[in-house]
């Protein structure tokens, strides 16, 4: 690894062939995140490879922003991440990642704007640790979640902008989701997601997050908080209609596992101060063989 970048398990020397990078992607999918799981087993076969390496970009970009533990050694990875992204728009990739990336960009002609805005919102998360306004988280979240939709868009051959508008809404929703279910975890790391502008309107102070003492104002705010991530999955589900009918179950899950984190909130009372809400296996199994019965997956 060259010695002006920090150390980092994802570092590779290269070369590889086309058939290791495409074994690398599908491995870090299959090993980094449960829910990628339900994409594995319902999205068409054909798409598979081609889902592990959009997963494998996106899962490293994130662990070089977050674990690190030091804000200039996660902008050098980043940096050094943004390097391998536009040797591989020049035709020169040299990472695994990108070289599998290579073939996929290619087939289903994904433009590097989407990558790019995710490496801004990682980027964004080493120097801004609190927002000021609700329209300044949403737009946070037009970089962190909303590329990802589009990604998968294009992997979908969905590229008109009722899709986007609607894909937009679903992630955003997921990311609000994930902030109002770890609100104690994003504060350990030093980050407050809760527009600075609500906390106030509900006499909600940064102390009282510190202390984990969950008042009525607190429960006024996630409630409040919680609605509006509702609203948007709402708006999220029309795009089942839109997409291939072999792919609506990975989104309508997407967006069912977000609502359903949302009512354990609400059914904790909005207290995610003392217990962080999570869905349990058997849960995400129940959800999966309801939306099966329903015929989400045309026969």
């Amino acid at each position: 690894m060259p010695a002006t970048i920090p150390e980092t398990p994802y570092w590779h020397a290269g070369p590889c062939s086309p058939e290791q990078a495409r074994a690398y992607c599908a491995r870090l999918a299959r090993s980094h995140y449960e829910n990628f799981l339900v994409g594995s087993l319902f999205v068409p076969r054909d798409l598979r490879q081609h889902f592990y390496n959009v997963y494998a970009y996106c899962r490293i970009a994130d662990d070089l922003g977050d674990e690190s533990g030091d804000p200039g050694t996660a902008l050098a990875l980043l940096d050094w991440w943004e390097d391998e992204l536009n040797a591989c728009f020049a035709g020169q990739p040299r990472h695994p990642v990108f070289v599998a990336l290579q073939e996929t960009n290619a087939r289903f002609g994904i433009p590097l704007q989407p990558y790019a805005d995710l490496l801004r919102a990682f980027r964004q998360d080493q120097v801004v640790t609190r927002y000021a306004t609700y329209e300044q988280l949403l737009n946070y979240c037009r970089y962190s979640a909303n590329p990802v939709g589009h990604l998968v868009l294009h992997l979908c051959g969905c590229r008109d902008a009722e899709c986007q508008k609607l894909a937009d809404a679903t992630c955003t929703a997921l990311q609000l989701t994930n902030f109002w279910q770890d609100v104690v975890r994003d504060y350990a790391i030093g980050r407050i997601y809760l527009p600075q502008e609500d906390m106030a309107r509900y006499n909600v102070t940064e102390a009282d997050i510190a202390a984990r003492r969950f008042t009525p104002g607190f429960a006024g705010l996630l409630e409040m908080e919680c609605g509006r991530a509702r609203a948007l999955f709402q708006d999220g589900l029309k795009l089942c209609a839109l997409v291939d009918r072999r792919l609506r179950l990975d989104v309508e899950m997407f967006t069912r596992g977000g609502l359903e984190v949302l009512r354990r909130i609400e059914a904790q009372g909005y207290d995610v101060l003392s217990r962080r809400p999570a869905i349990p296996k058997r849960r995400q199994a129940a959800i999966l063989v309801r939306r099966l019965a329903a015929g989400i997956v045309s026969r």
